[in-house]
């Protein structure tokens, strides 16, 4: 077992393990760390514990100081030059005329490398605008291409339910999302409606999903025949959340759609909606 600390470079970013010297470092706790692009401002966000080896990718780098006042002014100034070089480092695009967007910038906290991050709908062979930006800034010039996620995430926005994106405001890692979780849910299968600002899949279609396996497992699949208090009858729409069916029935020679509670039900279970052979229409 190691001895670690939890530490976040950005606001939702991930959380990294260093080691914690013999340092008292309470939550948020500010701290200058040696990583390896070098050393790094972050924030103490767990407290001290004990992990397995096996969970520290890498060598386990130390934190080296408590931030002080002249940290943070350097800090800040990183933070304004970073600014200026976004803007510098646009124009260089359009002279280079590059297909990419630029996206944000950023110092290491002892400016031995400037990072440029950036989207782009292909390839783009950028090594002139490295060399400008080396020659401008006399640093180590790294450009960074990221996904529209990673680009959500860094920017901001509300998301169609009103409020701040998941990513920005406490996811710290992306979650696989799969359309199949939209139709487990019963969504409406448009991706105007089941896409966030950044054009995927709604993250939050990953937090109820563990749900919606477990009632689907008792429910049948919409097309199936079954019992019913008032004889057989044909599954028209599953209400999930309420755990009831509406399913067709003939009564009186007449066709009417009643709703039963699941549990009034019965079928076979290879006929519920968690079957893998769904689409394929038995028990019609």
């Amino acid at each position: 077992m190691v001895e670690v600390i939890g530490v976040q470079f950005k606001k939702q970013g991930k959380i990294y393990y260093f080691h914690p010297q013999d340092l008292e470092l309470p939550l948020g706790t500010e701290v200058i760390v040696e990583t390896a692009r070098g050393q790094e401002l972050g924030r103490v966000i767990s407290e001290k514990k004990e992990v397995a080896e096996e969970e520290i990718k890498g060598s386990l780098m130390p934190i080296l100081r408590i931030v002080n006042e002249e940290d943070q002014r350097q800090h800040l100034k990183n933070k304004n030059d970073a600014r200026l070089a976004l803007a510098i480092c646009e124009e260089k695009i359009r002279h280079h005329k590059l297909e990419m967007e630029l996206i944000s910038s950023e110092y290491t906290f002892d400016r031995s490398k400037l990072l440029f991050y950036f989207s782009a709908n292909h390839r783009v062979d950028f090594r002139e605008l490295v060399r400008d930006l080396a020659a401008e800034f006399r640093t180590r010039i790294e450009l960074r291409q990221i996904g529209v996620r990673d680009e959500a995430k860094l920017l901001g926005g509300i998301g169609c339910c009103g409020r701040v994106c998941c990513c920005t405001s406490f996811l710290s890692e992306f979650a696989p999302v799969t359309i199949k979780m939209a139709k487990d849910q019963n969504l409406s299968i448009n991706p105007v409606n089941i896409s966030g600002i950044c054009g995927r899949l709604m993250c939050c279609l990953k937090y109820e999903q563990e749900g919606y396996e477990e009632k689907n497992k008792k429910m049948p699949r919409v097309g199936v025949w079954v019992g019913t208090p008032l004889g057989r009858g044909e599954v028209v729409e599953n209400l999930i959340l309420k755990e009831q069916c509406r399913v067709r029935v003939t009564v009186d020679d007449a066709k009417e759609i009643h709703t039963f509670p699941v549990e009034d039900l019965s079928f076979q279970k290879k006929y519920a909606i968690s079957c893998p052979h769904a689409d394929r229409g038995e028990g019609r």
